[in-house]
């Protein structure tokens, strides 16, 4: 699992690098100039549209990927901090239990919904 980790980790750096940003738009800007040599053909339409599809489909599972782990992070970090305060311990571990536990815990202390 930590290859897992090492993968998604440079990959979401960078895939939100600069370089990844230039290279995109050089990517276009390059299947665009070949418009007219391949007189605008379905099949230089098709090159696009899979590319950006795949790469598309590839981003948004790396994406959900690094936010899980984000998320798991946040939540032991908030954890942490309840057990330490005077906050009640009920609240720890509260984003495993229903959402009519959360919405009842939250009402306890007068939060809305």
């Amino acid at each position: 699992m930590k290859l897992f980790d090492r993968v998604v980790d440079a990959s979401v750096i960078w895939s939100g690098s600069p370089t990844a940003v230039v290279g995109s738009f050089i990517m276009v800007v390059v299947w665009a100039a070949f418009g007219p040599y391949f007189q605008y053909s379905e099949n230089w339409q098709l090159v696009i549209n899979t590319s950006t599809t795949i790469i598309t489909f590839w981003l948004a599972f790396l994406i959900l990927a690094a936010q899980n782990r984000d998320t798991l992070a946040l939540h032991a970090k908030l954890d942490e901090l309840i057990k330490t305060s005077a906050a009640k311990n009920e609240f720890i571990a509260l984003e495993r239990r229903s959402r009519e536990e959360i919405e009842e815990a939250r009402a306890r202390d007068g939060l809305p919904p």
